[in-house]
């Protein structure tokens, strides 16, 4: 769905690299203008005809016919089918443009002047009549049909044809029929396209507006339930305010993007297209918080309404609907919980700015907003914008690119392992070649040391083995580490010299630096080398790396297919695989997913691994991780059709080598991200000692007979504890009803208002409060300042009786009063309030002085 044209599935038949299937077709498309070239994200809610995502509607020709059937059939359409006025509607042709010899276009006038008066037909610039998706690509001159839903008066009173493309929003464009017929070079020529292509795009969201007579794309059946159930969630009536309707238009718009993109498998995230629908989602929620006084999550209630509405034409709504609404109130009840901090940062930087005497807030402010709380530019912006400020774009990309730089340095810092990133920049042999897909063993010849001088000096020296010598070779076994899978281990042998290979990086001009041990001899550049990796640590990492795709076919087939890999690791004692989700797995789901990965694996299904073309990997359905780029040719890891992933990594042959699987902890890496880390052969079998070990230990603890016996002598302890936690609270509450009774004979009358006070060591704050809630419950006029002592914490506790409550006296106010002579502070409701004490010393000071509070309190 994160297409933002009809045209782009269709690219490679428009440049004749594809042969057509068909020549012509007719869609209903979903697309998104949230970014790039055509960004509608700004006008949305402000205007009444703009959308994050609306259905286009089209119709192709590829290489059939052309510019006449194609207005005389949108003619048709519109005015014989639809039955729209004629006289309301105006054509667009282009008008030519000089600098590239393209002429006006004078064959669609032509065919326009068939159906329309000649006022009608209006002559187009370059901008908006010669389209084209971006810097490159299919392009050609366009023709946009443009309607007139103003009223009669105001029809007669200037010409719809003055208003055509001038932002109006009752005259605007519903249909644009595009011809194609170049090919935008990149050095910004125009070729002419194999076959001339028709390209038709309707917004189907406009064309119910003009159908239904309305003047606004929201006033229509496609968007109506939705602004309903909005007003109905937050109070409100639409139409009343000007600022509630924009409020009720946004989150009305973007519900529909949220709910189809989580339905086409692209959840809420930090990165790439999923950052896209976490901006949405907290743009509407913003608006939802501001404008609507919506402070809980909301959203996630209009998608039963809009699966009414919209479900039965796309039947993914459905199938998604617990999903969709599962992710939606995470992810609002995620940003609800920082957007109040947020708003008030926001608030302090615009007054501190207008203190100032200035409009634009800093590029550094705005860019903590982004960085520290996730608050999106556009959405600082829109705010600034609605108190008619700005923010220092400049600054604020400046700020990233240190961020970024910041970023890279520590990668690169983390890739190289503090070995210099230029150490071998001047190295001008080829790229080393990688054998160990098919062998651990082989001979290569040393292209590079660290430094061979300073090398050769210190073995003259004969000072033992030296640490951090970096060998390249021209060939090497040794896996480096990439793509979540560490480096191999294991030695370079160079004549009688020997090196231990400890870590293995590949640079980015593509050499293999080996970082190693040097522990005795020595070695030179142009030596060939006799590098053997290390067999039982390859095989263990080659079991948890194809334990880590079996998870991954086994989480899409439990949870869903809007499983996708966020991040993972392997080495030779465990797993680590981070997936897209919204929700902690439960017990009965992991059980599920470490059966069906034990099943494959018992079923000892053949691991192929094959390079081919990335289409007919493709056409395999092989899995890719999103954003990534890969090359023409690409590796598949095919597992019996069960899972098939685009990697680079070392697999064992057949599932059955991997022996057996096991999950050790699930846990959350972030918003929308979830993380399992497993084991699998020889370590489930050290996982397996390590637990017997423990329940046998366990079981001396609690005297069980033998390991079946734990769980019920186990239980048998537990309900013993409760049996005794319970009399010692018995015993507990009859001695702090004892304490309570000496209170009541020790307390003050101030005014008839009977106050209680005691410093009772050893007592807890659970302890205090119980204490209070029996004070106010027998005595309605009564204050109670009680401060109790446990592990080194000094606490006070106030309480308030119903009587002295209407008095207009608040324990809050009193604690924290109290609370100030002991160095401490804290606060609470009227009836009950809690402070914590700093200074020992003055603790009795705190209390001698609860009666004069009081008296003042009283005043």
């Amino acid at each position: 769905m994160f297409t933002n044209a009809g045209m782009n599935q269709f690219k490679d038949i428009i440049l004749g690299n594809v042969a057509a299937k068909f020549k012509r077709a007719a869609d209903s498309q979903k697309c998104l203008r949230v970014s790039g070239k055509h960004n509608d994200l700004e006008e949305v809610g402000l205007d009444t005809y703009h959308h994050t995502m609306f259905e286009m509607l089209g119709n192709w020709s590829f290489g059939d016919y052309f510019k006449k059937e194609a207005i005389d059939w949108a003619w048709e359409y519109l005015v014989d089918v639809l039955k729209l006025n004629p006289e309301h509607l105006y054509a667009t042709v282009f008008e030519g443009y000089a600098p590239e010899g393209l002429e006006r276009d004078n064959e669609a006038a032509s065919y326009w002047e068939k159906h329309l008066p000649a006022d009608h037909i209006i002559n187009g610039n370059r901008h908006d009549n010669f389209w084209e998706m971006g810097d490159t690509g299919p392009c050609g001159p366009c023709s946009e049909i443009h309607i007139d839903l103003r009223s009669e008066a105001e029809r007669a009173a200037k010409p719809g044809r003055e208003l055509v493309n001038a932002s109006h929003p009752q005259v605007i464009e519903i249909w644009n029929l595009v011809f194609m017929q170049y090919n935008r070079k990149a050095d910004g020529s125009l070729e002419p396209l194999p076959a001339k292509v028709i390209d038709t795009g309707m917004g189907f969201e406009r064309l119910c507006m003009a159908l239904q007579g309305k003047q606004s794309n929201y006033d229509t059946d496609v968007f109506q339930p939705l602004i309903g159930k909005v007003g109905e969630i937050a109070g409100k009536k639409y139409g009343d305010d000007v600022h509630t309707d924009v409020a009720m238009r946004v989150i009305a718009d973007h519900v529909r993007t949220i709910a189809f993109s989580i339905a086409d498998n692209q959840l809420p995230s930090n990165a790439k297209a999923g950052y896209v629908i976490r901006r949405i989602l907290r743009r509407a929620v913003r608006y939802g918080y501001t404008f609507l006084n919506l402070k809980s999550a909301f959203m996630y209630q209009l998608i039963d309404t809009l699966i009414e509405s919209m479900g039965e034409a796309y039947p993914e709504l459905v199938a998604s609907s617990d999903l969709i609404k599962k992710v939606i109130k995470e992810e609002e009840e995620s940003f609800l919980r920082t957007l109040e901090t947020v708003m008030k940062l926001i608030e302090k930087i615009m007054a501190d700015t207008k203190a100032a005497e200035k409009t634009q807030i800093g590029g550094k402010d705005a860019f903590v907003l982004y960085d520290t709380y996730g608050f999106p530019l556009d959405l600082t912006e829109l705010i600034l914008k609605e108190n008619g400020m700005t923010a220092d774009i400049d600054g604020f990309n400046a700020e990233m690119q240190k961020q970024k730089s910041r970023a890279r340095a520590e990668r690169l810092a983390k890739d190289i392992s503090g070995w210099s990133a230029d150490l071998f920049g001047e190295l001008t042999a080829e790229p080393t070649k990688f054998t160990g897909y098919t062998t651990l063993e082989d001979t290569g010849v040393i292209q590079a040391l660290s430094d061979e001088e300073e090398l050769l000096d210190a073995i003259s020296t004969d000072d033992g083995p030296k640490d951090g010598v970096l060998v390249v070779l021209d060939k090497t076994p040794f896996y480096a580490e990439m793509g979540g899978q560490v480096a191999d281990h294991g030695v370079l042998l160079v004549g009688d010299a020997k090196l231990t290979v400890k870590d293995v990086k590949k640079t980015p001009k593509g050499y293999y630096v080996h970082n190693c041990v040097l522990e005795n001899g020595m070695v030179q550049v142009g030596q060939e080398a006799k590098a053997c990796v290390s067999r039982g640590r390859r095989s263990a990492i080659a079991r948890n790396h194809t334990g880590a795709h079996l998870l991954q076919a086994a989480l899409r087939e439990v949870l869903g297919n809007h499983v996708h890999q966020a991040g993972s690791y392997q080495d030779d004692e465990r797993l680590r695989f981070d997936f897209t989700h919204f929700s902690a797995m439960t017990p009965e789901e992991l059980a599920l997913v470490e059966h069906i990965v034990n099943q494959k694996i018992f079923e000892a299904l053949d691991v192929t691994v094959r390079t081919m073309p990335i289409s007919e990997a493709k056409k395999m359905g092989a899995m890719a991780l999103f954003g990534e780029k890969y090359g023409d040719e690409v590796r598949v890891v095919d597992i019996n059709g069960w899972s098939t992933e685009l990697c680079g990594g070392t697999h064992v042959t057949n599932t059955a080598q991997v022996g057996c699987f096991k999950i050790v902890g699930e846990s959350s890496v972030a918003a929308g991200v979830r993380r399992i880390e497993a084991t699998t052969g020889l370590g489930v079998m050290r996982l397996l000692d390590e637990r017997t070990a423990m329940l046998e230990e366990t079981a001396s603890s609690v005297k069980a007979n033998n390991l079946k016996d734990v769980p019920a002598r186990a239980a048998a302890l537990a309900a013993e504890c409760k049996s005794l936690n319970k009399e010692l609270e018995e015993l507990k509450a009859k001695m702090a009803s004892a304490k309570i009774d000496g209170l009541f004979e020790n307390a003050v009358d101030v005014d008839g208002v009977k106050i209680m006070t005691a410093y009772l060591s050893g007592t807890t704050a659970d302890a205090l409060r119980t204490m209070c809630e029996r004070v106010r419950d027998k005595a309605p006029n009564v204050v109670a300042a009680l401060v109790g002592s446990s592990d080194g914490k000094l606490t006070l506790a106030v309480t308030c009786g119903k009587n002295v409550l209407g008095r207009g006296l608040k324990s809050g106010v009193l604690a924290k009063k109290i609370a100030m002579l002991a160095g401490g502070n804290g606060g609470g409701k009227p009836d009950f309030a809690m402070a914590g004490l700093k200074d020992a010393t003055k603790v009795d000071e705190a209390l001698n002085a609860v009666p004069e509070i009081v008296r003042e309190e009283l005043k």
